[in-house]
């Protein structure tokens, strides 16, 4: 029976530091794998605009982009979660009341606050979308702003507890670390994503893996027979059925191998 594995990529295909690259041996996994017959999908928060030649380049089967608010088998759309415009202004001014600064994300750009204060974390990305050539410069006000998702930074002076009330109604709260956070519409997420593709394919759970690193992968394993964490994933760790090697260490290799990939 053939087996399908959903990959992360931040910390899982690619080590979280700059200038980083897929290591050689998860190349050489990927494409054993994929030789033997099973199937092979990027589970991303990323929408689609971010996904970069570095990943598209590797063979997949598909994608599941912005925390399954958009699904890609072979080529084809088989599933897109688009907000309405009214809802999209409505979070914009409600991120504005308790301070805190976003970045949107939409399968075909991200849009920043330009009347919101900044801090770094935003800024960094800023400038890291611009080193790629992306359009930096969208934002709240354009007259076709809608979003997907979205990620926040925060700081003491945020109202986060107000913020997270405001928006629970809509979105799912992802927390990614102290001052960060990725919200997503309801009721999307990576495992609803993974339940789409599984249905495509006419597959069961049991033969489906999932392997990540932080929290934001811990949707998939509900969604999979066996959850995977990488060695560097210590937030995902204690939720994870095994616990492969470091991103850096060959730990897809490993994974791949140990579970008949190859």
């Amino acid at each position: 029976m053939n087996k399908i594995m959903f990959f992360d990529i931040d910390g899982t295909l690619i080590p979280e530091k700059k200038g980083a690259k897929v290591p050689e041996s998860t190349i050489t996994a990927l494409e054993k794998a994929k030789k033997a017959g099973n199937l092979l999908f990027v589970n991303t928060g990323r929408p689609d605009v971010n996904v970069n030649e570095d990943i598209t380049s590797l063979g997949f089967n598909g994608f599941v982009y912005g925390c399954g608010t958009m699904v890609v088998c072979d080529g084809k759309e088989i599933f897109y979660k688009s907000i309405e415009k009214e809802l999209c202004d409505r979070t914009v001014k409600l991120i504005r009341e308790y301070d805190a600064v976003p970045m949107f994300e939409r399968r075909d750009g991200v849009f920043f606050d330009f009347e919101q204060r900044t801090l770094p974390m935003i800024t960094r990305i800023r400038d890291s979308f611009r080193s790629q050539g992306k359009n930096v410069d969208r934002c709240t006000s354009d007259a076709d702003f809608s979003f997907d998702k979205f990620i926040i930074c925060y700081d003491k002076y945020t109202n986060t507890d107000k913020l997270k009330f405001s928006l629970e109604n809509d979105f799912f709260w992802i927390h990614r670390g102290e001052g960060f956070a990725e919200i997503v519409p309801k009721p999307c997420s990576k495992a609803t994503g993974i339940t789409l593709v599984l249905e495509h394919y006419d597959m069961a759970s049991e033969n489906a893996f999932a392997i990540g690193d932080s929290l934001n992968d811990l949707p998939m394993f509900s969604a999979v027979g066996t959850g995977i964490a990488m060695g560097n994933g210590t937030d995902l760790i204690p939720h994870a059925q095994y616990v492969t090697d470091d991103v850096e260490k060959d730990g897809i290799y490993k994974a791949m191998e140990k579970f008949g990939f190859f």
